[in-house]
């Protein structure tokens, strides 16, 4: 009983991104030439545009049947006042997600209101801080609420003895560094130093770009020693593939994909093992890389056979740069240190 309630209520959440369609008699769609979304590349959140309000994180209780249940959203902008909700039974991915079952829907803003239907229920979005939930009877089930969450280890100070490689005062740690007038590194950089075993600590956000699909989705990387890459990119209320945000990249998928929303800082928390080769070069062990994005754990002790896919540096014994990839689409770091393992 309990599972078919869970069931229903979960169904109704993520049918809140089906938007009532427009009928046949009022227009036919075929007839149209097909209009492309506008090109929208941002990285400063004070130009945004009137969808990226709608976009973000829902979270809270509803009750149908006298049942209470947690239900997290993940609205996604597609461009054009389109939008894919995402909707996840339990809470969030990292509060609650069950990492298993997950409902996706398309939907839209017309007329100034994201009014979405689906056969179990309904939402309307207000003022993109919540979303009002009826079931199909045309019952309230309550109102799940925008969150906007932080990762514990954002703006975590260096211990003693790390290599600060950027404070935001500086680039100079860096070949080329530039350094925007907020403060903050752009991407397409290496540090100056090389580094064995060590535990890395960046944080980055990612530009917001709604009309942008899949890899062309604010995309960038962080190579440990130049070799390795945690795969960066909008991968926000996406499956979590080998090729998104916290993967290494076409090695392992991140266990739960943590991304947040583009234009929110973000963290990782690398600790990275070296490959170990003998006297004469001939490689002894895999470099192991164990990745906390947001906090959470998505890569854990996962041996790493190779230099990743478009990594500067090959494989080899000595130690290697921090690069920041340039793939082409605006990236902000800040608050980036190094603690080598001895």
């Amino acid at each position: 009983m309990q599972l078919r309630l869970i069931s229903l209520v979960v169904y109704s959440l993520i049918a809140l991104a089906a938007l009532t369609r427009l009928s046949g008699a009022e227009v036919d769609k075929q007839s149209e030439p097909k209009k492309e979304p506008e090109k929208i590349v941002v990285i400063d959140p004070e130009k945004v545009d009137a969808d990226f309000a709608i976009q973000g994180e829902y979270s809270g209780m509803v009750v149908d049947d006298g049942q209470e249940f947690k239900a997290g959203v993940q609205v996604i902008a597609l461009g054009d006042h389109k939008f894919r909700a995402v909707a996840y039974p339990g809470g969030l991915p990292g509060d609650g997600w069950n990492k298993q079952d997950v409902i996706v829907v398309e939907g839209e803003t017309k007329d100034g209101r994201t009014m979405m239907t689906g056969p179990l229920g309904s939402g309307l979005v207000t003022d993109g801080s919540t979303i009002q939930i009826n079931n199909r009877s045309g019952q309230d089930m309550g109102t799940i609420k925008k969150v906007v969450r932080k990762s514990p280890t954002l703006g975590k100070k260096p211990p003693q003895g790390a290599v600060v490689l950027f404070d935001g005062t500086s680039a100079d740690g860096f070949q080329e560094g530039r350094l925007t007038s907020e403060g903050l590194l752009e991407q397409g950089t290496v540090s100056l130093q090389t580094f064995q075993d060590c535990t890395l600590h960046l944080e980055f956000m990612l530009s917001y770009m709604p009309s942008a699909r899949e890899q062309a989705r604010s995309n960038s990387g962080c190579y440990v020693q130049g070799r390795y890459e945690v795969q960066i990119l909008d991968s926000f209320g996406l499956k979590g593939e080998k090729n998104e945000c916290g993967a290494i990249y076409d090695v392992s998928a991140p266990s739960t994909n943590m991304c947040f929303p583009p234009l929110s800082w973000q963290t990782y928390d690398i600790d990275f093992t070296a490959a170990k080769f003998d006297e004469n070069g001939e490689k002894m062990a895999d470099a192991k890389m164990t990745v906390r994005h947001n906090g959470v754990v998505v890569q854990k002790d996962v041996p790493v056979p190779t230099a990743t896919r478009a990594a500067p540096n090959k494989e080899g014994p000595g130690p290697g740069p921090i690069y920041l990839q340039d793939h082409g689409n605006p990236v902000r770091f800040r608050n980036i240190w190094v603690v080598e393992h001895k």
